[in-house]
C-alpha cells in the first residue's frame, strides 16, 4: 500500500531517513550507454556539487552518499532545530540560493514556507533531482521523465538501522565490483571522508561519547566500512578479518548477521529499519499491522 511521504517522515520517531532515486531511461544517469557508447560519467560530479550546495543550504545533514550508473543513494538527517534557529534574513538568504526571491519576501507566511521546506527532505530531493534531470535532458537532446515518479524512502530508526544503511551506501560501488577498496571508491562519502573532502559531510567525532548525533567515531567508522568491505571481497569469499571492529561489540551486533545485512540489505529491507520494537511503534504511526520485511525472522529479534 502506498503511503503519503508526509506521514512517512515522522522526526517523533526518527530524524534520520535513506532515500534512493533511479533513472528511467535506457540510457544510465552517470555509467556508460552500451548503446550509443557514450560515457556519462561526468554526471556523478554534477551530482555531488549539488549535493554539497544543498547540505549547506537546507537544514538537512548529509551523513552518506553513493553515486551508482543508474541509481543514487543518501542518508539524511534531518535538523529541524537549526532551521528554527535561523533568523527571517537568513532564511531569505538561504532561499535565494535555489529560487528567484520575489520582492515581496519580507511576508512573514512566506518566509515560514520557506523555513519549512528548507527542513523537508521532500524539497532537498526534488532540488536535488530537478536541475540534474533538466541537465540531462538538454544534454541528450530530449524530454520527458528521468527519474521514477517517486524516490524510494525508508525510516532508520535506532543506531544500529542507521549504521547499518550508512555502511551499506558506502559499500554499493565494492558490493558491484566497481571498486576494490573504499579508498578507491569514488563519489561515495567513505571516499570524501578518507579524503577529507567531506565539508559538505555531518562531521564524525575524532571520540566517541554518548548523546553524539552518530553512534560512531570517525575511526571506528572508517574501520568498520574497511572490515565490511574485505570480507564481502568476492576475490576473498569466506575471508574474515580476525579481529572484531569495537563498534560491533559496543551496539551488540553479531558478525554473521552484521555481513549478511551487507550482502542483502537492499532485498531485505523496505519502508523501514529498526529493532522489533521501534518497528512496532512506527507500524502504529503508520496506521499498519505489519511492516514488509524479508529478513530472516531469527535476526529480527537477534
Amino acid at each position: 500500500m502506498t503511503v503519503a511521504r508526509s506521514q512517512q517522515i515522522s522526526l517523533e520517531h526518527t530524524r534520520y531517513y535513506h532515500c534512493i532515486s533511479r533513472c528511467v531511461r535506457r540510457a544510465f544517469l552517470c555509467g556508460k550507454d552500451q548503446y550509443s557508447g557514450k560515457d556519462f560519467g561526468h554526471r556523478r560530479q554534477w551530482l555531488e556539487e549539488r549535493l554539497g550546495l544543498l547540505a549547506e543550504v537546507f537544514a538537512i545533514d548529509l551523513l552518506a552518499y553513493a553515486i551508482m550508473s543508474n541509481h543514487y543513494h543518501v542518508v539524511l538527517r534531518v535538523n529541524s532545530d537549526k532551521a528554527s534557529a535561523w533568523s527571517d534574513e537568513e532564511v531569505v538568504e538561504r532561499w535565494g540560493q535555489l529560487f528567484r526571491v520575489p520582492d515581496a519576501a519580507d511576508n512573514t507566511v512566506v518566509i515560514a514556507e520557506w523555513r519549512s521546506r528548507l527542513s523537508s527532505i521532500s524539497w532537498f530531493m526534488r532540488c536535488l533531482n530537478e536541475p540534474l534531470a533538466r541537465h540531462a535532458n538538454k544534454e541528450d537532446g530530449c524530454h520527458g521523465r528521468f527519474w521514477e515518479g517517486r524516490y524510494k524512502l525508508q525510516a532508520l530508526l535506532d543506531d544500529s538501522a542507521l549504521l547499518r544503511c550508512m555502511t551499506y551506501v558506502d559499500l554499493n560501488p565494492i558490493r558491484a565490483g566497481i571498486a576494490k577498496t573504499p579508498e578507491t571508491s569514488e563519489h561515495t562519502s567513505i571516499y570524501a571522508r578518507i579524503h577529507r573532502q567531506d565539508h559538505h559531510l555531518m562531521p564524525l567525532q575524532q571520540s566517541y561519547e554518548p548523546g553524539n548525533p552518530l553512534p560512531v567515531c570517525k575511526d571506528e567508522y572508517l574501520a568498520l566500512v574497511d572490515w565490511s568491505g574485505r570480507a564481502l571481497r568476492t576475490d576473498k569469499r569466506g575471508f574474515i578479518p580476525g579481529t572484531l571492529p569495537p563498534i560491533l561489540e559496543r551496539l551488540d551486533l553479531r558478525q554473521k548477521h552484521w555481513l549478511a545485512d551487507m550482502q542483502h540489505y537492499g532485498s531485505w529491507y523496505y519502508r523501514a529499519v529498526g529493532s522489533v520494537q521501534a518497528l512496532e511503534r512506527y507500524c502504529q504511526h503508520l496506521g499498519q499491522q505489519w511492516l514488509k520485511s524479508a529478513r530472516p525472522a531469527q535476526m529480527l529479534t537477534s
